[in-house]
C-alpha cells in the first residue's frame, strides 16, 4: 500500500485448468493472497488502505464433483483470508475517476516455470500469424482501460519484484523446506542408483520423495543426465541408460507451496568414482568451494568473484594434476570468472526457480540465490555443474542443502549396497 500511494492495485486470480488438473494459483496473486480459486479477484486501496477479494459464487457441483470446500464470498471468508471484504465477483467495477490503477504486465506464472517461460509463449503467440492472441493480461489492461478512460494505467510488476526478491522470515521457512525435500530427492536416486537403469527412475525416486512430503509437483523438468548428456545444461530427454563408469548430473527440485528449490549434485552410477572422475571432479569441487567461501554479506557479487579468483588461482598452482584435458578444463574454468563483468554469482530463487531480481546491486539478507558453474571437457562431451542453495544472512550465508552429500567419501558411502527405493520394490 505505500508503494502504490493514492491508487489502487488489481489483480486477476488464475482461471480453472482445462482438465482434471490440481488448481495452482498464479504467483503474483499468490504472494498477495494465498488465496487459491479460481478467476478470483484482488483489489488494494492505497487511498482507503482497503483489500477487496471477489470470489465466483458458490457452486455446488464444483465443490461436490471437484475440489471440495471452497471459499465463498460473505463475512467467514473474509476472517479466513484476511481481506477486509470478501464480495461476489459481479459486484466488482472500476470506476471511472483520474486515478493510478496498477495491475501486473506480465503474463502469469504457474508451476514449473519462471516468469520468461510464460512472456516468451505469449510473445510467440501474439506474433504467430495462425494464432496472434494477446496475454490474459493484455486483455485485461485493455478493458480496464475501457472501463476508466480517465485512469493512468501503470505496471504492478516492479512493486512486487522488489518485495518479493528480499524473502521474509516465513518465505525462508518455506523454502528451507522445499530445499530439505529436493536434497532428500536427490539422496534417494543416490542410494538407488546403478548401472543398467534409466535416468527416469532416478526421476521417479525424487517423485516419490516429493510427494511423500506434500509437494504440489515439480518446479522445473527433471535434469538428469548420465554419461555425455553430462554435457548439456538443460538436458532432459530422461530416456538413456546408466552405463558402469558413467557420471550421472541429477538436478531436480519440488515445487512446495509455490516455492521452489534448486539443487544439484553429481554422483558415480556405479557408486565407486574411477581415478579420472576423481581427478575431474576433485579440482572442480575444490574450485566450486572457493567461490562459495568467498560470498560475503553487503558484497557485490563481482567483487566476490574478483576475491574467489585469487583462491581459485592458489588451488590450480597446487593440484597436482595428471590429465591435460581435466588441467585445461580447470583453466578455462577460472579464466571465465577472471574476465567475468557480470554481477551475478547464479540465479535467484522464490517463487519461481528463476526468480525477480535481487533489489540491490549488493548482497543483502533475506536474498536467495543459488551458484551452478560447470566445467566441461568438450573432447569427451562431459561436464560437471553442481548446485546449492544459499541465503544471505546477516553474518553471511547459510547453505540450505549443505546436508546433501558433495564431498566424494560421503557420495561413495552414501550409495554403498545401492539400498533404494527400486532394492525395495524387488524384494517379493
Amino acid at each position: 500500500m505505500a508503494k502504490i500511494g493514492d491508487g489502487v492495485a488489481i489483480l486477476q486470480g488464475t482461471t480453472e485448468r482445462p482438465g482434471e488438473q490440481p488448481l495452482r494459483q498464479a504467483n503474483q496473486f499468490s504472494y498477495l493472497s494465498g488465496v487459491v480459486e479460481p478467476r478470483a479477484l484482488l483489489v488494494i486501496d492505497g487511498r482507503a488502505h482497503k483489500s477487496t477479494l471477489f470470489l465466483q459464487p458458490y457452486n455446488e457441483r464444483r465443490e461436490k464433483m471437484m475440489f471440495g470446500p471452497a471459499l465463498v464470498p460473505g463475512v467467514e471468508a473474509g476472517k479466513a483470508t484476511g481481506m477486509n471484504e470478501v464480495l461476489a465477483r459481479e459486484q466488482f467495477h472500476i470506476a471511472n475517476e483520474p486515478r493510478t490503477i496498477f495491475t501486473p504486465f506480465r503474463p502469469e506464472v504457474l508451476g514449473s516455470a519462471s516468469s520468461t517461460d510464460p512472456a516468451t509463449l505469449w510473445r510467440n503467440t501474439k506474433a504467430d500469424p495462425w494464432d496472434g492472441r494477446s496475454s490474459r493480461e493484455e486483455a485485461f489492461i485493455a478493458h480496464v482501460k475501457e472501463a476508466a478512460p480517465q485512469a493512468k494505467i501503470e505496471n504492478l510488476d516492479p512493486i512486487l519484484d522488489e518485495l518479493r526478491g528480499t524473502k521474509s522470515p516465513r518465505e525462508i521457512a518455506v523454502i528451507r523446506e522445499a530445499t530439505r525435500i529436493a536434497g532428500l530427492g536427490i539422496i534417494e536416486a543416490m542410494r538407488d542408483a546403478k548401472p543398467g537403469m534409466f535416468e527416469y527412475e532416478l526421476q521417479a525416486d525424487a517423485e516419490f520423495v516429493f510427494k511423500k512430503f506434500g509437494a504440489y509437483g515439480a518446479a522445473y523438468f527433471a535434469l538428469i543426465g548420465t554419461g555425455q548428456n553430462t554435457w548439456y545444461s538443460h538436458y532432459h530427454r530422461d530416456t538413456a541408460k546408466l552405463a558402469d563408469g558413467d557420471l550421472v548430473q541429477f538436478d531436480y527440485a519440488p515445487d512446495y507451496r509455490n516455492y521452489s528449490s534448486d539443487v544439484t549434485r553429481v554422483f558415480p552410477a556405479n557408486g565407486k568414482f574411477t581415478p579420472k572422475q576423481r581427478e575431474f571432479y576433485s579440482i572442480y569441487l575444490k574450485l566450486y568451494q572457493a567461490l562459495m567461501a568467498s560470498i560475503a554479506v553487503h558484497k557485490k557479487p563481482s567483487e566476490i568473484i574478483q576475491n574467489a579468483v585469487k583462491k581459485m588461482d592458489a588451488i590450480m598452482a597446487s593440484y597436482p594434476f595428471t590429465d591435460d584435458r581435466i588441467k585445461t578444463a580447470a583453466a578455462q574454468f577460472v579464466e571465465r570468472y577472471r574476465t567475468s563483468r557480470a554481477n551475478s554469482l547464479g540465479h535467484t530463487v522464490g517463487m519461481e526457480v528463476h526468480d525477480v531480481r535481487n533489489p540491490t546491486q549488493t548482497l543483502e539478507p533475506g536474498q536467495i540465490f543459488t551458484i551452478e558453474p560447470a566445467m566441461q571437457i568438450p573432447e569427451e562431451h562431459v561436464g560437471i555443474r553442481l548446485e546449492d542453495m544459499l541465503l544471505i544472512t546477516e553474518s553471511g550465508y547459510e547453505n540450505l542443502s549443505a546436508f546433501v552429500p558433495i564431498e566424494i567419501v560421503d557420495i561413495e558411502k552414501m550409495m554403498a549396497g545401492h539400498k533404494g527405493l527400486s532394492n525395495a520394490l524387488h524384494r517379493n
